[in-house]
């Protein structure tokens, strides 16, 4: 069961494998939850929660409960990252690198908890997968090669997968240095994968701005692993990374194209 949605500025594609549960009626009540977050989190919309509290119309205790929690959420990932990941990459109130990714996860819950247990969310390249595609195989990730276009520069396979990628490939130097204020370009890309895509999309934000010293501070991270290209094309990763790699450069296998309409559990990730 398949379903694909365009909301919060870019397309979500929803795989559903058996047992689909109520799969239509999971799928509706994700697509009404990612656009709910629109609604409120969007900061091109000037009449949403956080437009109006960034420009003072409303305070904080005026926004829906999610606004409060967010920034929570935000402000942890600001102090674990040193600094490296903010709200205010412009001087204006923007959570937009923590939200994504924490809407794909409530959305994922959803599903489950309609019992569509096995499932792939893909929102713009990031990834929520659960359960399995299929009983003798897990979920297989290709993650775009950011200087190579058509091929992939790793494959990740895993159960309960979360994978998150953030780089230049398809918006160009746009995730900035908090402590230069220039734009970070030391890295092409980076994919994060944990369990959990909220943290793992806002860890991958900070850890493109922290370029070369991300790795360090990845290696201490409980659960999360990294791989990345460098401008030159070299490429490193984390300690635990080659345990989920099944396979690295090389052109995109037959079943799998950049769009996401994949088969047989292959799904795609990039920026």
């Amino acid at each position: 069961m398949r379903h694909v949605e365009h909301v919060m500025g870019t397309v979500f594609s929803f795989d559903l494998r058996p047992p689909f549960g109520d799969g239509r009626h999971a799928v509706a009540e994700a697509v009404a939850w990612l656009h709910q977050v629109d609604a409120v989190f969007s900061t091109y919309r000037a009449d949403s929660p956080v437009s109006r509290l960034d420009a003072g119309e409303i305070g904080l205790d005026d926004c829906p409960p999610q606004v409060a929690d967010v920034l929570e959420l935000c402000t942890s990932v600001t102090e674990v990252s040193g600094g490296y990941f903010t709200t205010r990459p412009s001087g204006h109130l923007d959570p937009s690198g923590l939200v994504k990714g924490w809407a794909i996860e409530q959305a994922s819950r959803i599903l489950t908890r309609c019992g569509a247990v096995n499932h792939c969310l893909n929102g713009g390249g990031d990834l929520q997968c659960a359960g399995r595609p299929a009983p003798d195989r897990p979920w297989r990730i290709a993650v775009a090669h950011p200087l190579c276009p058509g091929t992939t520069a790793t494959v990740i396979a895993g159960d309960d997968l979360a994978v998150a990628t953030s780089g230049t490939a398809e918006r160009g130097p746009h995730i900035t240095n908090p402590h230069t204020g220039r734009p970070a370009l030391d890295l092409a890309s980076i994919t994060l994968t944990g369990t959990g895509l909220t943290m793992i999309d806002a860890y991958a934000t900070a850890a493109f701005a922290m370029g070369t010293a991300a790795r360090a501070w990845i290696e201490g991270l409980s659960g999360v692993e990294a791989f990345a290209v460098t401008p030159t094309g070299a490429t490193w990763h984390t300690s635990g990374f080659p345990g989920m790699a099944t396979s690295r450069i090389g052109r995109v296998r037959s079943g799998l194209t950049p769009s996401g309409r994949e088969g047989a559990g292959w799904r795609h990730a990039s920026e």
